[in-house]
């Protein structure tokens, strides 16, 4: 995870000039206290993109989102009898990255979130015998496998449900790719 946000930390760099610290240090002056509400801000007035005002946020309020070790998460996901996922979960990573190369892994306890501008999609083990694929495609008409999330997750609209390596399939595929087209760099 250190390595994902030096990476997203030379980036913000490359595309804003102002380095983390400094973002961190303009982050704080405004005196916002509230997460979101900060988040917000940098994203109007300074237009940045949610995954970056929220790093930065997270950096100024010295959050355990930024202390936490992503690969510990991922690993975390796939202990004991959810081991058999890791396989089907980096074969999805390099699916996803695959569309570009600006996929960003965002580790949760439990689930892995899909980036670009916005989160377009979870990769979650949910039980030895089921592996949960989350996507946003707010507006779709849930058909065949592709559910209605319902409750499961407010972060996408619908979920796949994976019994084996086989469920993922073309149409899966093809989901995940029209989700990530839709979290694009047109999106603000």
């Amino acid at each position: 995870m250190a390595d994902e946000f030096a990476k997203m930390g030379e980036t913000l760099r490359a595309k804003t000039g102002k380095g983390l610290d400094e973002w961190v240090a303009s982050a704080r002056a405004t005196g916002i206290a509230g997460h979101m509400a900060l988040v917000n801000h940098l994203k109007s007035e300074h237009g940045l993109g949610h995954g970056y005002a929220n790093m930065i946020v997270h950096a100024a309020n010295a959050s355990s989102s930024l202390s936490q070790d992503g690969d510990a998460l991922v690993a975390a996901a796939f202990e004991g009898v959810r081991a058999r996922w890791r396989p089907l979960y980096d074969r999805l990573v390099v699916l996803v990255q695959g569309f570009g190369d600006d996929v960003e892994l965002a580790p949760k306890k439990g689930y892995i979130s899909l980036r670009r501008k916005k989160q377009f999609a979870l990769l979650q083990p949910s039980t030895k015998d089921r592996f949960d694929i989350g996507i946003a495609l707010k507006g779709e008409e849930p058909a065949g496998k592709l559910e209605a999330a319902g409750s499961w997750n407010a972060m996408v609209s619908h979920r796949v449900r994976i019994a084996d390596d086989a469920g993922v399939d073309d149409d899966v595929a093809g989901w995940l790719r029209a989700a990530y087209d839709r979290a694009g760099p047109e999106v603000r």
